[in-house]
């Protein structure tokens, strides 16, 4: 037993001394977005002559937004003898017909405009995308998700960064469309905006590397090819070539003041398999990458910075480590009095859980927001954070057994800046099943919780707090999940009612 519980300790140490490092981390590109403010980027002439880009637009089964994009697409002010477009269309549903409505819409119009179709979906977006490469005839290729709406100026506004022949790629900032849309919305919109306007921002100021975050940038197609392409091997795509990019000697810019808004995700279930493939995906780009990052003869500063970023959703493994072992840390700190002052200093450690609050509230700051009155939004973001810990442990889990899973896209419902929570996207298709996770999120929040109140009989107080928050958002996941969960089951009926009529006007459509 005391072997069990010494090891534990020393587990519990080691856990908090890389929480420590990370959240030291968060606190430096906080710190920096602090001091830097907001200048905005330097105006820039475009080069003469223009060159050429291609526009490719990923899209597989978004029957609510895909026409929405391609018209955004073909809005894009830039000659249009120098623009192509392509519409990578991957789709198995009704938005093959909606996809070729609008794209003959657009070739009506003249604007050259194609929509690609694959005999198979492999390789998911990246198959899409490297597919797409082989016909591009631009010298530029600009990619957006099929939820994002580009303004008409982006293609002006972003090109002019490419100044110099090592720029691989140009990234904007993530605007919303449906930000204030409902509370799950506004959450993630905050934390979107800390990772663009601090962390992204931060690592851009200092010149360390950062990645194209898979839309809304552009990509000189020389770097694509020079770092190998396209490949999914890996969830994360866009992280994986950035990273291959940056080894192969080429650099990023990012563009703060430009904007290009999406469409958040309405539905819990939806959120959660987005960040279930983004953590699985991050983890697998470090995996493959970092040794070679290590071995590369970039500064220490940049692979110190590279690993934290590779790395950062280790945070979820570490705070889920911290959660099982507490109950025998607090068994430790009353057994054996004389290590408190050991303990204590894990405590210090801890003090850094305040980093994400810092981090999301300065975001809000760059924004020109009054961060104090988003204080309330902070620790609901900071909790359900934590509350995806299991999450994430899923995910690396799958890593370790080498468990084979499907490129899963996070559906979108056409909801933007004129729909409000009344909007019942509950009753259109793409709906999730309940994930099966929500029950042990739901058991271990209520270990959380049971520790919490050991914790309080002992008087083990830093304890008491950080298991009762990490059991409070736990449990927090678990139940929007099954009240979301609920909600699509009671609109059954009238969503396989939508359905029906879908169908039957795209039929009507293809017929005509």
């Amino acid at each position: 037993m005391n072997a069990l519980l010494f090891g534990a300790g020393g587990v519990y140490l080691l856990a908090t001394a890389a929480l420590f490092a990370f959240g030291a981390n968060f606190i430096y590109y906080s710190a920096l977005a602090w001091r830097g403010g907001r200048e905005p980027e330097p105006s820039k002439a475009m080069s003469c002559p223009l060159p050429k880009v291609t526009v490719q637009l990923p899209i597989y089964n978004e029957l609510y937004v895909s026409a929405r994009v391609i018209e955004a697409a073909c809005l894009l002010d830039y000659p249009k003898d120098l623009l192509q477009i392509q519409v990578l269309d991957d789709s198995t549903d009704e938005t093959v017909a909606v996809v070729a409505e609008a794209v003959k819409r657009a070739q009506s119009r003249g604007t050259n405009i194609v929509h690609v179709r694959r005999a198979d979906r492999s390789g998911f977006k990246a198959g899409a995308l490297r597919n797409g490469l082989e016909t591009a005839t631009g010298e530029f290729v600009a990619i957006f998700d099929a939820d994002f709406v580009p303004n008409p100026d982006f293609l002006l506004r972003a090109m002019p960064h490419f100044d110099s022949a090592d720029v691989a790629f140009v990234q904007a900032r993530w605007g919303h469309l449906n930000r204030d849309y409902s509370w799950l919305t506004k959450l993630q919109a905050m934390a979107i905006d800390a990772h663009f306007t601090v962390e992204q921002y931060g690592r851009g100021l200092r010149g360390y590397w950062f990645n194209f975050n898979g839309t809304a940038g552009i990509w000189r197609r020389a770097a694509i090819e020079d770092a190998g392409g396209w490949t999914a091997d890996t969830l994360t795509e866009d992280l994986d070539l950035s990273y291959r990019a940056h080894l192969n000697g080429w650099q990023g810019r990012y563009l703060i003041d430009l904007v290009a808004p999406a469409e958040l995700p309405a539905h819990f279930a939806g959120f959660r398999r987005q960040q279930h493939r983004w953590a699985r995906g991050s983890l697998e780009c470090a995996i493959k990458l970092l040794p070679r990052v290590w071995r590369s003869s970039a500064s220490l500063g940049v692979k110190v910075q590279a690993s934290a970023h590779l790395l950062g959703y280790t945070v979820h493994l570490l705070l889920f480590v911290v959660t099982l072992i507490y109950p025998f840390v607090v068994a430790l700190s009353v057994g054996y009095a004389s290590l408190s002052t050991l303990f204590g200093l894990a405590y210090l450690f801890a003090l850094t859980s305040l980093a994400p609050a810092i981090f999301f509230v300065t975001g809000q700051r760059q924004l020109g927001e009054r961060w104090w009155r988003t204080l309330p939004r902070v620790i609901l973001v900071a909790v359900l954070g934590s509350g995806l810990m299991l999450n994430t442990a899923r995910a690396a889990v799958q890593i370790v057994s080498r468990s084979q899973t499907e490129f899963e896209r996070t559906a979108k419902f056409g909801i933007d800046e004129d729909s409000d929570g009344s909007t019942n996207w509950k009753r259109q298709r793409y709906q999730l099943r309940l994930d099966r996770i929500v029950y042990m999120e739901a058991a271990l929040g209520a270990y959380g919780l049971a520790t919490a109140w050991f914790a309080f009989t002992t008087q083990t107080w830093g304890i008491m707090l950080y298991a009762g928050l990490f059991g409070l958002g736990l449990l927090a996941v678990a139940t929007a999940s099954l009240v979301e969960s609920v909600g699509v089951f009671r609109n059954r009926l009238a969503r396989t009612e939508q359905i029906q009529k879908e169908q039957t006007r795209w039929a009507t459509a293809n017929a005509e």
